[in-house]
């Protein structure tokens, strides 16, 4: 294949990448986007229950493992990471959580400026669409379809009515002015069927002809010239491959790939990258530190004259749910991973008529501990391998520039100083629409310089 040129390179078709691409072709500019799994053709991607099919399918998923360590009773925690048009936002729970508004003030103090929750918030609301809800706060026009869960069980109900009775007020939308509380579950959806960034800002962007997606294409390489990233080294089908970028390459491959194909390229720490054989071109400590991730232990609790999720999923119920949805778009297949959620401070005293796991034996905290260490998991939000800021371990500048290199920039969930509260899709999405927005500023200047923008040679 001959060399491919355009004006940007994106590297990864994911919550963050798919956005860029819509959002940088809007006006015209040549984008190629290279995402190394294949399209998003697999029905239990669209079916919103059918994730729990693709929580581990290599078809559509990188299913990563981390190192057994100690602190996690010596087990290797999976991390399934989309590897697919859209994704992870093509094999998730499709919940829709921003997180708390002092997570982005928190990233301003910490030296990320122009990332405070005032700053993020103009950019959340322009990628969705909310029916509900405060449009001070909530988008009414985006892209992106958030909607309350369609089909709520009266054991969600019984739930928040006694997350009520325990002192945690009942908050309307958690996304709005204020998270702390309980509230019913928002979802990210197209119509009946699953809303990855794929199939809402990508299905849109597709459409016009200075944009071309390529799929099972497995970025290997940044193409560097003194300073300066150039282009992008892609294998597909066997055979390397390059793309050419006139303007910038944009690195979305998410918390475990951009650090990754950035330290394979010889930027990175390079002590560790001299360790594995690979030559430093830019030596940048921070590439790969600064890992974080939620981590819980599930707790059961038995039921008693109420109808579960796990009834309605089995046997003949399944049969009907199944016909449920065909005809209506309503029912347990609707479901995704939650249907309501508490966002509290830790709180003391408590008791609880019908715990089957931990268990009424687990109470001490060397109980407790030993409990999270052979139980808990990682939640899938890892955020901050490629962390922003103005400090020396920063990895990119508040606008998501590599540090010390021209023509390259980070923009997915790697750049978080630190996790959020909640689940992590969301944020990632506003990451690549402030992202896209200031590759667009900065490309106004860029032109008004004098540079001229690609040029197909056909």
């Amino acid at each position: 294949m001959p060399d491919l040129g355009a004006d940007y390179v994106i590297v990864g078709a994911g919550s963050a990448g798919c956005v860029v691409a819509d959002r940088l072709s809007e006006d015209g500019a040549q984008v190629v986007l290279l995402e190394a799994g294949p399209s998003d053709w697999h029905p239990m991607i669209h079916i919103p229950a059918g994730a729990l099919h693709l929580r581990a399918n290599p078809l559509v998923n990188w299913n990563y493992y981390a190192e057994p360590e100690p602190q996690t009773g010596n087990r290797s925690l999976h991390w399934p990471r989309g590897r697919v048009l859209g994704g992870t936002s093509s094999i998730n729970g499709m919940l829709y959580v921003r997180g708390n508004p002092a997570d982005y003030d928190g990233w301003a103090q910490m030296g990320c400026r122009g990332w405070s929750y005032a700053d993020v918030l103009p950019y959340f609301k322009k990628s969705e669409r909310y029916a509900s809800g405060d449009a001070q706060y909530r988008g009414k026009s985006g892209p992106l379809l958030v909607e309350d869960y369609r089909t709520i069980l009266p054991l969600t109900h019984r739930f928040v009515e006694g997350a009520q009775e325990a002192g945690f007020p009942l908050t309307r939308d958690y996304n709005g002015a204020v998270q702390e509380g309980v509230g019913y579950s928002q979802m990210t959806r197209n119509g009946r069927f699953r809303g990855s960034t794929a199939r809402t800002f990508l299905a849109e962007a597709r459409r016009r002809p200075n944009l071309r997606v390529v799929t099972k294409a497995i970025a290997t390489r940044l193409l560097l010239n003194r300073g300066r990233c150039i282009g992008v080294v892609f294998r597909q089908a066997g055979q390397d491959n390059r793309v050419l970028a006139a303007r910038e390459v944009i690195v979305s491959g998410g918390t475990v790939n951009s650090p990754h194909l950035l330290q394979v390229s010889g930027i990175g720490p390079g002590v560790h990258l001299q360790s594995i054989g690979v030559t430093v071109t830019h030596d940048l400590p921070g590439v790969g530190a600064n890992l974080s991730d939620h981590f819980a232990a599930r707790i059961t609790h038995r039921v008693k004259d109420e109808v579960s999720i796990n009834q309605m999923a089995r046997g003949l119920k399944l049969v009907g749910e199944i016909g449920r949805y065909a005809t209506t778009g309503r029912g347990a297949l609707t479901f995704g991973v939650t249907t309501a959620m508490v966002f509290c401070r830790i709180r003391e005293g408590l008791e609880s008529a019908a715990e089957t796991m931990p268990g009424a034996d687990i109470q001490s905290d060397e109980a407790l501990t030993g409990f999270l260490s052979e139980a808990g998991t990682n939640l899938r939000h890892p955020v901050g391998t490629c962390r922003m800021g103005e400090d020396p371990m920063a990895v990119v500048d508040p606008r998501l520039r590599v540090r010390g290199l021209e023509g390259l920039r980070v923009i997915d969930a790697s750049v978080m100083p630190t996790v959020t509260t909640g689940n992590t899709n969301a944020s990632s999405i506003m990451i690549g629409e402030m992202g896209a927005a200031m590759i667009r500023e900065d490309a106004a200047g860029f032109t008004a310089a004098g540079a001229a923008p690609y040029q197909s040679a056909a």
